[in-house]
């Protein structure tokens, strides 16, 4: 926790050369910085730079036993005020990074006499400081607290000192994890302190602008539940979860003990218009919401027949096609009214050009702007011409203001409801747009056209699947303090209080891939370090045609292709070396390979299938060790797995043992400070832009620089059980899990709790022994009892939020589990064309009348000293005998105490 302004007063020992009354002002701040940085205050007046870092005051370093302590003194005047942060700059005065949370406020009584110094012992702000300003607690789950009595005006600094060597010492803290009625106090060796006596300590009154949380003895915790906004079901929603459905969903959250609702991204993604865009991480565009989740009720009386199942492409064109008849009704009506026009130029950047492509989208026929003509490139000139009131299709252009307005209008009530019933609404943050999407048609120069996937693949693209993505162009974005994600944020906060930022690696590193893979092996990280052909060269490797190059020998076609070895090699391959093959020119990359094996197949000349043939192509097409940089051809990077290749066995020992090496330094070392850097470059922008509570999916291969950053940027990481981070564990534990982390037993990217319990046998096996304690057979199927178990694991860990899958929660009871668990799953992260269709069996009015389900869920949220909204606070009867449950325990293994939970105090000791 930051300090937030230890004042300390004194009477300056050096005469000031000012003519005018003024006092000394003294920063002091311990803080660790690499070679050539140095630390600066920047503030509000002209003497801190008035926010222009290379006008900041630059600090001192001196070393103090083990802390690098920077500080410096400036003179001002009697009265002086100001905010002020400190910033971490090169020599050049560039800036770094900056610390998060608030400003600081400095303001100087009139008081302070003329020629005082007054010391300023500051700590520096992490992100986890300013959580508590967040919106998610500021604005929903506190609100409350503001009308707390300001006891003492902070910062006014009354200077009452009667001997002219005494000193003034101000104690002043932020403490956001405690009750409203929690008294708090100082206590030390001294007198004035209590001399170690709490009942004789200096109390502390509230000052203002603070974020107040649960008990002393445990910071504060909540739960929420997670589910996708397409797979709610109401009665009133039509074939589809939509924005007005939230309401009842809220309404459920609060009546079973949760703070929070999570959903997966709502941004619209029809691109291709049919059911490949049900995958919510593509977006044609990141501001516009989606039509699919509009609630046509709303619009118009007409309702077409009750649709039960996701069919996205049937749902969505029911939808538009009723909106389009009342449109042409009311239209006028609605798009005179001052409520269109507000949101209109609030949001006319992103929705005029959202609009046109919508536009020429369905007129062309395709997304792929690059097919559009003249259109093909964006100018603010054709747009104009485009969505004018002149135009033949200016209404077709305005029926998309229509949409995007109502979608506002519906979403924003229900993020409104939410917030008055306390709970965050939480989005989520895709790390890649659609190649083909509005907003690398208006900023081409803010992405490469390269591809993308999270990292080399891993458990979630076991077959290195390609997710397409253009890479983002980090240089060019931060010429405008990376205008477009500060613009992203910002229109998520009207609706949302917190966010899940999807692949936060991304932001360190991305596994960029050139445009013509359609796997994931063939890739490099950017940024990263390469090797340089000067490098190698050192170590004794300098055959780079014999490594860049497919390692393809007559050995290798005859084992993959049996007897149709000799039409592959016709066909794809020539022979440059007595029995070494390369690729001809029309298809030396995999989409070559694949484009000339449908033509194959086509006309029926394949002997094996052309998904077997496309892999083992693919495999000849990878079988290689280093990949040359296309822009330096004397840079290099290791091949992921390079030690599965052929093409590496084949090599002798001495380049075997070097490029092991190299490649371990490449993947674990070599890039840890750069990517580091990179991160803290990027990242502030995106969390200063907005007040929402920002949490990070963190999952996968997580180079070690990523926790200690977000740590210091106070983002929240997530803990999937099955998933740990730490090495040599199969099963997380979620007792130990890190406060500033989100924990769940699933998620959207894998199977269910009950699913994941039903698959395998031995690890079944393993948890029940592991985790639950038990050498017992555990039961085949995911009883409720098991779930129960798994659950309260979770809710009784230290984690600042427990979240949970609808679905999981719903296998707490029998009555939901006759579906079979593997219908549950919402995605299939090996599956690049899977389909996103996933809904609940049950509606949410059922739900709320499920009184027994509401009662075990708040029963397990409540028991673990986890926060309840208001409304959510008192736990339920139980509706089993207490009696019986308490003998339940006795006898199940599953039901035995987890570790405890502190009881509330009303005291905390700073």
């Amino acid at each position: 926790m930051a300090n937030m302004g230890l004042f300390s007063g004194t009477k300056s020992s050096k005469p000031l050369t000012m003519s005018v009354k003024s006092l000394t002002v003294k920063f002091r701040i311990p803080y660790y910085t690499h070679w050539g940085q140095s630390l600066l205050v920047c503030g509000s007046e002209p003497v801190l730079g008035s926010w222009d870092v290379k006008k900041g005051f630059l600090l001192n370093p001196v070393h103090q036993d083990d802390e690098l302590i920077w500080s410096g003194s400036i003179a001002v005047p009697i009265g002086f005020s100001c905010e002020y942060s400190y910033y971490v700059v090169d020599d050049r005065k560039n800036l770094l990074r900056w610390e998060m949370g608030k400003k600081r406020k400095l303001l100087l009584h009139e008081t302070i006499k003329d020629g005082e110094v007054v010391e300023l012992h500051d700590l520096w702000q992490t992100g986890g400081d300013a959580l508590p300003f967040r919106s998610a607690f500021k604005n929903v789950i506190f609100r409350r607290s503001f009308s707390l009595d300001i006891e003492r005006s902070d910062g006014l600094i009354q200077n009452k000192l009667e001997q002219e060597d005494s000193v003034l010492v101000r104690f002043k803290i932020c403490i956001p994890n405690i009750e409203e009625d929690t008294s708090v106090y100082v206590i030390g060796s001294t007198s004035m302190l209590g001399q170690w006596k709490l009942q004789n300590g200096l109390k502390l009154s509230y000052a203002g602008e603070s974020v107040w949380e649960a008990d002393c003895e445990m910071p504060w915790r909540g739960a929420g539940v997670a589910v996708p906004m397409f797979s709610v079901r109401s009665e009133a929603d039509l074939g589809v979860g939509e924005f007005l459905d939230l309401k009842l969903l809220v309404d459920w959250a609060v009546e079973s003990g949760f703070h929070l609702v999570q959903l997966l991204p709502i941004n619209d993604t029809s691109v291709n218009r049919m059911w490949w865009d049900s995958y919510p991480y593509s977006s044609l565009s990141v501001f516009a919401l989606h039509p699919l989740y509009l609630r046509v009720q709303a619009l118009s009386e007409k309702m077409p027949e009750d649709i039960k199942d996701v069919d996205y492409e049937a749902t969505l064109a029911t939808k538009l096609a009723i909106a389009r008849k009342v449109f042409n009704q009311e239209k006028d009506l609605i798009l005179n009214s001052s409520a269109f026009q507000n949101f209109f130029s609030e949001n006319e950047d992103w929705l005029k050009p959202y609009a046109a492509f919508c536009f020429l989208r369905d007129f062309f026929d395709t997304s792929d702007h690059s097919q559009w003509g003249r259109f093909s490139h964006y100018s603010k000139d054709k747009l104009a011409k485009l969505i004018s009131e002149d135009s033949l299709h200016y209404d077709i252009i305005r029926f998309h203001y229509y949409v995007q307005f109502h979608l506002h209008i519906q979403l924003s009530e229900a993020a409104e409801y939410a917030r008055k019933k306390g709970v965050v609404l939480k989005g989520d943050l895709p790390i890649g747009v659609d190649r083909n999407s509005v907003d690398t048609w208006v900023y081409p120069n803010l992405f490469r056209m390269n591809t993308s996937t999270g990292a080399p693949p891993d458990y979630f693209d076991k077959n290195g699947q390609n997710w397409g993505f253009p890479t983002y162009n980090w240089e060019e974005m931060s010429k405008d303090n990376y205008a477009w994600w500060r613009a992203r944020l910002t229109q998520m906060s009207k609706y949302f209080t917190a966010y899940r930022i999807d692949h936060i690696l991304g932001f360190f590193r991305i596994w960029e891939l050139p445009e013509h893979a359609m796997t994931g092996l063939i890739g490099k990280f950017r940024p990263s370090i390469p090797l340089s052909q000067e490098e190698l060269e050192r170590e004794g490797i300098w055959d780079f045609d014999r490594l860049t190059r497919p390692y393809i020998r007559l050995e290798h076609l005859q084992e993959k292709f049996g007897s149709s070895w000799t039409y592959i090699a016709a066909n794809f391959l020539s022979e440059f070396q007595k029995g070494r093959y390369e690729f001809t020119e029309d298809c030396n990359t995999e989409k070559k390979i694949a484009a000339k094996l449908k033509t194959c197949a086509e006309k029926s000349m394949l002997l094996d299938s052309e998904d077997k043939t496309r892999r083992d192509l693919f495999d000849l097409i990878q079988n290689i060790v280093l990949i040359r940089d296309p822009e330096d051809s004397k840079k290099f990077y290791p091949r992921f797995n390079l030690e599965d290749t052929s093409s590496f066995m084949d090599l002798d020992d001495h380049s075997k043992n070097v490029l092991k090496r190299l490649y371990y330094d490449y993947y674990f070392h070599r890039q840890e400070n750069l990517w580091r850097e990179n991160a803290l470059k990027t990242l502030p922008a995106l969390l200063n832009s907005s007040d929402m509570m920002a949490c990070g999916e963190d999952l996968g291969l997580i180079p070690s620089c990523v926790h200690p950053v977000m740590e210091e940027l106070g983002l929240i990481g997530l803990r999937i059980q099955r998933m740990p981070s730490e090495p040599g564990l199969e099963f997380g534990i979620p007792s130990q899990y890190n406060y500033m982390t989100v924990c769940a037993p699933s998620c959207h990217d894998c199977s269910t709790l009950r699913a994941w319990w039903e698959e395998d046998e031995e690890r079944r096996r393993r948890f029940f022994k592991n985790v639950v304690g038990s050498d017992a057979l555990p039961p085949s199927q995911c009883l409720p009892d098991i779930t129960h178990f798994i659950l309260r694991q979770h809710v009784e860990s230290p984690s600042m939020w427990a979240i949970f899958p609808l679905q999981d929660l719903l296998a707490l009871k029998e009555d939901y589990t006759t579906r079979p668990a593997t219908e549950e799953t919402i995605n299939d992260p090996t599956n690049p064309r899977h389909y996103w269709r996933y809904r609940v069996h049950v509606t949410l009015e059922s739900l709320r009348k499920d009184k027994e389900l509401k009662t075990i869920v708040k029963d397990l949220v409540c028991a673990s000293g986890r926060s309840c909204p208001p409304g959510g606070q008192e736990v339920a009867s139980n509706t089993r005998d207490k009696q019986q449950v308490a003998s339940s325990r006795e006898k199940n293994p599953i039901s035995k105490p987890l570790s405890g939970v502190p009881q509330k105090g009303t005291v905390a000791v700073v």
